[in-house]
Formats: structure tokens, sequence, C-alpha cells
């Protein structure tokens, strides 16, 4: 955000992230929607936090055939993760929220589908050697503005919404409601 000329302070949501996923699975909601949910679950409680403020709150899933997928845990979760999406088309949503006094006042949700190739193990070896430190911080393992770029064989969807947040969407919202220039 900060690239695309916005000012802009940060404030974590500490909510219980993981609980709500399991609580939305258990309720057989869609990956999209869950993302959704944590993007206003996050807006609105820094907002209330936070009521004069214009509060963003963004989410993003992975999902493979239905199945959701999170984070890796560690090196170990971010090779089989990487083993089940090799090959494969799977698709990300990102969603993204404004709230104002801990009301969500907009929303989006968009979805970017990502087709694997089927990448050798001495590729998968090199990548995970080379991007330890930073995919385990990423759902699906890997990054998209980094090395990440060769696991694909073709994308389909908007980059910002690969990376996590819909940003063009976000600007003409923001636009729209006088927060950056038009």
């Amino acid at each position: 955000m900060s690239n695309a000329g916005l000012l802009f302070d940060t404030a974590p949501a500490d909510l219980p992230e993981a609980a709500l996923k399991t609580q939305r699975l258990a309720e057989n909601a869609a990956p999209a929607s869950i993302a959704a949910d944590l993007a206003d679950a996050k807006a609105v409680h820094v907002s209330n936090r936070h009521p004069a403020a214009f509060v963003i709150g963004a989410d993003q899933t992975l999902e493979l055939e239905g199945r959701l997928f999170d984070k890796p845990t560690d090196l170990a979760d971010a090779r089989a993760q990487l083993l089940a999406l090799r090959g494969r088309t799977h698709r990300l949503h990102a969603a993204v929220s404004l709230a104002s006094r801990g009301e969500v006042v907009w929303r989006t949700l968009e979805t970017a589908t990502l087709h694997v190739r089927a990448f050798s193990e001495a590729f998968l070896e090199q990548y995970l050697a080379a991007e330890a430190a930073e995919i385990v911080h990423c759902v699906g393992a890997y990054r998209l503005e980094a090395l990440g770029a060769q696991l694909f064989e073709r994308i389909e969807g908007d980059y910002f919404t690969i990376l996590g947040l819909p940003l063009l969407s976000l600007l003409e919202a923001l636009r729209l409601r006088g927060e950056i220039g038009s």
C-alpha cells in the first residue's frame, strides 16, 4: 500500500483466527467465505478500538478441490503443501473489508486461479533451500513476487489478489469515499 502512495498506520487485530476458521469449517463454509469473514472480523475489531479511523481488514485463503490450506507450520509442512499443489490447479481467495465506527462499509472478494507445473524433486529441494525463511509465512508455501513464480505454468487473475490484497478494488473504494484523490 505504501508503494501505491497510501499513508496508513497498522494495528494488529489480535483475533483467534484459527478458532474462527475451525468454526466456519465446522459450519461447512466455503474457503472464499472464510476469507471474507476473517477480513470483516479484522476490520470491525480494529475499528471498534479506533472508531475515528477508516480501517482496512484483509485475509486470503487457498483452496485446492474444496480443501482449505493454511500457512505451513514448518519447512516439512511447506514441502508437503507444495507436493500437494504440484501439477494441479488451485484458487486463492483474497478479501478486503473497510470498516468505520465498528461497521463494515465496503467489502470485496476476488479469486485468482493458479496452475502449478509438475516441477521436479530437484527443483523443489533448490526452491525450499532458497526460500525457507520466507515461505513458512505464506499460504501455499510460495511467494509469486520471488522464486515462487517458477512454480507456475499459468495464472489467471489479478497480481495483487495473488499477493493477498485486491489493491485496485481497494483504491477505487477509497477514491469513491474521498479518502484518496480521484
